[in-house]
């Protein structure tokens, strides 16, 4: 993923002391640039970022509720409901009432959903390779480790529980990049505070 360093009319380049004291301002601009990266790649394969992880998530683990892959993928519910749409209507995945409880449905990845995730899942190592250039193989594993251990738990301040967004306001979900109805990372309430200061 190329970048490009811009100088001050004093000829510096200010934005990495920025980063370098501002961790929240350097991990949003690079968030950012990976969801601008993810939208674009998602376009050209014609399967979006949040379809993905759903019939990836139901590869691994099996038939999950809605609610369940909202709250372990981090995507907002009314936007899980769009993806899921999405992909029964494609026949990808199908939905059926919850044996263990009547309330909620169970979604399930069909055949046709599996052929379509190992099409996609197959494009992701290189773009990955692309994307993540810029670090070494054990700088990517790092970086994956670092921001594990900061997403979980999840801090109340990350997640969508309703704590107070940069503005002042109540925080609005975050929702996941790439699905209809959703305005991606780049305009998640961090990303706005990251842009407010710029």
């Amino acid at each position: 993923m190329a970048t490009t360093t811009r100088t001050t009319d004093r000829g510096t380049a200010y934005f990495p002391r920025l980063a370098a004291e501002r961790l929240d301002i350097a991990l949003c601009r690079a968030s950012a640039a990976v969801a601008r990266a993810a939208d674009a790649h998602a376009a050209g394969e014609g399967l979006g970022v949040g379809q993905h992880l759903v019939l990836q998530m139901l590869d691994a683990v099996g038939p999950c509720s809605q609610q369940t892959l909202s709250e372990e993928l981090r995507i907002d519910r009314s936007v899980m409901v769009g993806i899921c749409d999405d992909l029964e209507r494609a026949g990808h995945v199908r939905r059926e009432r919850n044996p263990r409880d009547r309330r909620s449905y169970a979604v399930t990845i069909t055949d046709s959903g599996r052929r379509r995730y190992a099409q996609a899942q197959a494009l992701i190592p290189a773009f990955l390779e692309d994307t993540f250039q810029a670090l070494t193989p054990a700088e990517r594993g790092q970086l994956s480790a670092l921001l594990t251990k900061l997403l979980q738990p999840a801090p109340a301040a990350l997640t969508d529980a309703g704590g107070p967004s940069a503005e002042g306001g109540p925080r609005p979900p975050l929702r996941a990049h790439g699905e209809s109805g959703d305005r991606s990372l780049r305009s998640s309430p961090d990303d706005r505070m990251a842009r407010s200061t710029s």
